[in-house]
């Protein structure tokens, strides 16, 4: 269709085989006939099959084509993208309409964050979460912002959110199924000095057969248990995540398990507009991005590690320390530049303490699928059987060649 696009009112496309020549690749032509360009004969003689037909290779027509395609005032919008992988198959409309719904959570809690010192939404609830954490306003505030625009999107079954004590069912009136686990809000410690946060999310299918920590005599009610039933699901089944960031710009970054793409948010139109298709990790990076304020809490082994990347060696260049304090922030920055995060074991945090469902997992989908790897330090995160709703894992993500590293020093 694009082809046929580019013959005028005046032309004729004809599609011949092309003449013999070593510099051909492509084994036909396009060929228009065009009156004007018949006037040009008795001058021009090049390229001309008969009177009037002006030919060139396919590929060259493409290129054409595509330079014509693109127009500064043409942008993809995230809608615009995930109606186009619906009806490619890609996903289904359910799927993009909880999409488009955490989307739209993710805009009114970036409103919020850049509203906070005015509106007073700084500083501590004065609650604490079931991970025994002091929940700050926009915690609590989030929770409820993220948890509305799923439940009315009415294509979600199961919701479960870090800052909740158990998965919620969404009203039997809707037909969702869905189940999708959230982390409200991502580096909330840093609102108050106006540093980078962000949304964490990953969407799973129902699943029955799970592997959950609920005893028979278990006073939860049998809605609630089936809840942590499905919620209860290794990363492999993950069908989409993403995370959305809060800082200079809006950043919205999404897989469906068919690579990464990057959408930012345009206040001109209030639209997330995609700025990256196919984000790749490099292989290999020199920054590395732990709390060394722990460090004497580490191991001997994950010690040596970190000795290791301070060594200059042959090339007088050691790794560079960056540390936001965020998982979203910290991740970002790897997933453009290469590199390691890593939020390891301590003497105070047995496993660490970033959780597998609402964290560890969804990042870990996304940096696969841009081509990085995601371990606890011994094996693949997304391989790992969560037993309960809050687990912890310790967690070492980014460029490839940088994990298999670290995972070397520690075995």
């Amino acid at each position: 269709m694009a082809t046929m696009a580019a013959a005028t009112a005046s032309s004729k496309l004809i599609f011949s085989p092309k003449t013999s020549s070593p510099s051909r690749i492509c084994p036909f032509q396009l060929c228009v006939f065009d009156t004007k360009y018949s006037l040009l004969l008795s001058n021009k003689r090049k390229n001309v099959v008969g009177g009037g037909v002006r030919c060139m290779a396919l590929k060259e027509v493409a290129a054409t084509t595509e330079t014509k395609k693109r127009s500064g005032y043409e942008l993809q919008t995230l809608t615009s993208w995930l109606l186009r992988q619906e009806q490619e198959g890609v996903i289904d409309a359910e799927l993009t309409i909880v999409l488009s719904s955490i989307s739209l959570a993710c805009k009114q809690i970036a409103s919020l964050v850049q509203r906070a010192n005015i509106s007073n939404l700084t500083g501590v609830q004065g609650a604490v979460n079931v991970q025994g954490e002091d929940q700050k306003k926009l915690d609590v505030i989030s929770n409820e912002v993220f948890s509305n625009c799923l439940r009315s999107s009415g294509r979600t079954g199961i919701i479960a959110s870090e800052e909740e004590d158990v998965p919620v069912a969404v009203e039997e009136s809707y037909s969702g199924n869905y189940i999708v686990v959230f982390d409200p809000l991502d580096g909330s410690s840093n609102i108050d000095a106006a540093v980078s946060t962000g949304s964490i999310f990953g969407i799973y299918s129902p699943n029955d057969e799970c592997l959950a920590d609920i005893d028979d005599d278990s006073t939860l009610d049998s809605s609630t248990q089936k809840c942590i039933v499905n919620v209860c699901q290794p990363g492999n089944n993950l069908l989409a995540a993403g995370y959305c960031m809060y800082s200079s710009s809006i950043i919205f970054v999404l897989t469906i398990g068919k690579g990464v793409f990057v959408f930012t948010l345009d206040p001109l139109y209030g639209e997330f507009v995609l700025t990256q298709e196919n984000l790749q990790i490099p292989k290999a990076g020199k920054i590395y991005a732990f709390n060394e304020g722990n460090y004497q809490l580490w191991d001997d082994k994950l010690r040596k590690y970190i000795d290791d990347l301070k060594d200059p060696g042959p090339s007088g260049k050691p790794y560079s320390s960056r540390y936001i304090g965020s998982l979203v922030g910290d991740f970002h920055r790897t997933l453009l530049y290469g590199g390691i995060y890593g939020y390891p074991r301590d003497k105070k945090n047995k496993n660490g303490k970033l959780r597998l469902l609402y964290e560890c997992a969804p990042m870990s989908f996304i940096v696969e699928q841009a081509g990085g790897k995601g371990s606890d330090g011994y094996q693949r995160v997304l391989d790992i059987q969560p037993t309960e709703v809050h687990q912890r894992v310790p967690l070492y993500i980014g460029s490839t060649e940088e994990v298999e590293k670290v995972e070397k020093f520690l075995a």
